[in-house]
């Protein structure tokens, strides 16, 4: 399977880390940057990094980047460049354009432009940090898309002793369970009776509304 061709406009530490991360695990990387020393930084593992300006159309045209998969624009702090990279990867014809941005106002005039997702990095790992302590019974979260999460949570206290059918959890809270955990072997059984009786220490797999399961573990008594 051919691997994804991704580039990435801005080698700042966002750009940079992005750069590293995705040629570790086999992307094809083209990362571009006026900075020669931010250049030279991530010369070792990407695929191809390059001195250059992104504003300038033909320089990326001669990239060859017509056929790449993903570009990412990770400068953020500079509107005018952001807003030029990103309109000159759609005129090059990549389908799909992720940029960072470092308000909502830069947010706003990028997805007017056409950029397919806004990142706004500090922001968000703040909201990340902040509902992992929030957390009581999440042990585990994995986004599926901007609505759903895969989800792994300890039964909470109020669950013990009654069965999943007698919860009827998808009902009241829009929770589809999956499996349950072994907590001796950490295996997953993806059979789950909804008769069993809920134990303390139980930890099921299931997927659920971001907002509606996160609400629920850190507002639960």
């Amino acid at each position: 399977m051919q691997s994804k061709q991704i580039v990435v406009l801005g080698l700042g530490v966002f750009g940079s880390t992005i750069t590293k991360t995705l040629s570790q695990y086999g992307c094809e990387v083209v990362a571009v940057d006026k900075c020669p020393e931010c250049v030279q930084r991530v010369s070792e593992f990407a695929t191809k990094a390059v001195i250059g300006d992104i504003t300038d159309k033909q320089f990326l045209v001669d990239l060859g980047l017509e056929e790449f998969d993903v570009g990412i624009v990770a400068i953020g702090n500079h509107l005018e460049e952001s807003l030029l990279g990103v309109l000159n990867l759609k005129e090059i014809g990549i389908p799909y354009i992720i940029a960072k941005a470092k308000n909502k106002t830069f947010k706003a005039i990028l997805e007017k432009i056409g950029a397919d997702r806004i990142i706004r990095p500090e922001k968000e790992m703040g909201e990340r940090v902040a509902r992992t302590l929030l957390r009581k019974n999440i042990t585990d979260l994995v986004e599926l898309d901007e609505n759903y999460s895969l989800v792994e949570m300890k039964v909470p206290q109020a669950w013990v002793g009654h069965t999943l059918s007698s919860l009827d959890l998808r009902k009241k809270y829009g929770i589809n369970i999956l499996g349950q955990r072994d907590m001796e072997t950490q295996k997953i059984e993806l059979s789950v009776n909804p008769e069993y009786v809920l134990r303390m220490n139980d930890h099921f797999l299931m997927v659920a509304e971001t907002e509606k399961i996160e609400r629920f573990d850190y507002l639960i008594v």
